[in-house]
């Protein structure tokens, strides 16, 4: 595992440069995910424009405005925030490169940098002004804009609502860790529930589009295949950092000697009743931990068991690695399916199927209905191989979820014809 840069330029490069400790690589992921969704939308939202699917729009701008007080003082506490947390987290990487996040939502940072930064916000903005629009007074003028051009904006709203939904959710899967600590478990780094982003994204696109008056059968189309790239990509992450988003204990393997080996039947049995205290975690008795047997001969071992040696969840069933100094000496102390890469490789292979069949899909909200069914079926099924806090109905929350997509999905692809019908005929009688 690579938690973090240093960890992985020291591993890969021999260099230690502690600062890159700020750098985790499961937020470099996440950013690529966002950067890679991005890009397809952005692809996917130019072709439908091309081919008339997705009209433009009229704006009225105005270009040569003197700058308000709020202009100076907004650009200045921009600038002071990203001054005042930049070089803090640079000057205090060795405390804050634990959990970043955490550094960023505390009263730290440098002040001096922080006021530097400020002054030059506010010297910018009224230079600017002063070199190109002085004297010419406010201009209106009317513009056509596309969507297109609208991602970088989507994606900072994605960004948002994406992680505020998927933290509001995770809370309701780990209720009793958040009533505990409140805001510590809001604004940590961990804890996000992929499905809570995608809802509260979701409706915050759909308000997004009405106000741009973007078609959002259009919008959901274009995006379908950029979620699945972007879940793909994130869960590479989880996979790289070790973040403790794996699967149950595959129990045809063990861990020898620091190496994954084949085990005979009833070792993990014997493992667990030796060693309690690492596979006891939210459960009653140790009775209760799940495992499957499975091993395939032609396929690699860590892609059917790993250990996640060096990873960042610190849970409980880890111990320490021998011989290992630093932060990240922790290793599980049974084998476990390495349910990210799954989710990777299922995501990707989604992304490829909707990438080249987009062209084929006529009718609005074809390929949405399709993504979810897929991404439901995908999510139920790599549910049955993790280990998850269940509803008193006997599902998880993600298994809930995953269920209500694959049925949305349906009910899309059966109404999406009729929805398209009645659309049509609103926006010729509007007209």
């Amino acid at each position: 595992m690579y938690p973090d840069f240093h960890f992985l330029f020291q591993e890969w490069f021999g260099v230690d440069w502690p600062v890159l400790s700020l750098l985790k690589t499961f937020g470099f992921l996440v950013a690529m995910a966002f950067l890679a969704a991005g890009y397809i939308l952005y692809l996917e939202l130019k072709r439908k424009e091309d081919d008339g699917l997705i009209p433009s729009t009229i704006e009225e701008i105005t270009i040569g405005q003197a700058p308000t007080l709020l202009n100076y003082v907004s650009a200045a506490l921009i600038f002071f925030f990203v001054g005042f947390k930049l070089v803090g987290l640079v000057a205090n990487h060795a405390t804050a490169s634990r959990d970043p996040l955490n550094f960023i939502f505390s009263l730290e940072g440098n002040l001096i940098a922080g006021l530097i930064a400020a002054i030059g916000a506010v010297a910018f903005t009224y230079l600017s002004f002063k070199k190109s629009d002085e004297g010419k007074g406010p201009i209106t003028k009317k513009v056509r804009t596309f969507p297109s051009i609208r991602v970088g904006d989507m994606a900072v709203l994605a960004a948002v609502s994406g992680f505020g939904g998927a933290k509001i959710f995770n809370t309701f899967e780990d209720w009793d860790q958040f009533m505990s600590d409140p805001f510590g478990s809001l604004f940590s780094s961990s804890g996000l529930a992929f499905y809570g982003g995608l809802i509260v994204a979701t409706v915050a696109f759909y308000f997004y589009a009405r106000k741009y008056k973007i078609d959002f059968r259009h919008l959901c189309d274009a995006a379908a295949p950029a979620l699945i790239l972007a879940y793909g990509i994130g869960r590479l992450g989880c996979q790289v950092a070790g973040d403790g988003d794996w699967g149950i204990y595959n129990s045809a393997y063990k861990l020898q000697d620091q190496k994954v080996v084949s085990a005979q039947k009833g070792e993990f049995e014997d493992l667990v009743k030796k060693h309690p205290e690492y596979f006891s975690r939210n459960l009653n008795n140790t009775d209760e931990v799940e495992h499957r047997a499975f091993s395939v001969s032609w396929l690699p071992v860590w892609f059917q068991a790993y250990t996640y040696p060096n990873n960042v969840a610190g849970e409980s069933q880890n111990y320490r690695m021998p011989d290992c100094e630093g932060t990240y000496c922790s290793q599980l102390a049974a084998p476990v399916f390495p349910t990210p890469v799954y989710e990777f490789l299922a995501g990707v292979l989604i992304f490829l199927i909707l990438w080249l069949n987009r062209k084929k899909m006529k009718v609005p909200l074809t390929m949405f209905g399709i993504y979810l069914i897929f991404n439901g079926v995908e999510r139920y099924l790599i549910e049955l191989m993790r280990v998850n806090s269940e509803y008193s109905s006997g599902f998880s929350q993600a298994e809930v979820i995953a269920m209500s997509l694959i049925l949305g999905g349906v009910l899309l692809l059966v109404f999406r014809k009729k929805i398209d019908s009645l659309i049509s005929a609103n926006a010729v009688s509007e007209n």
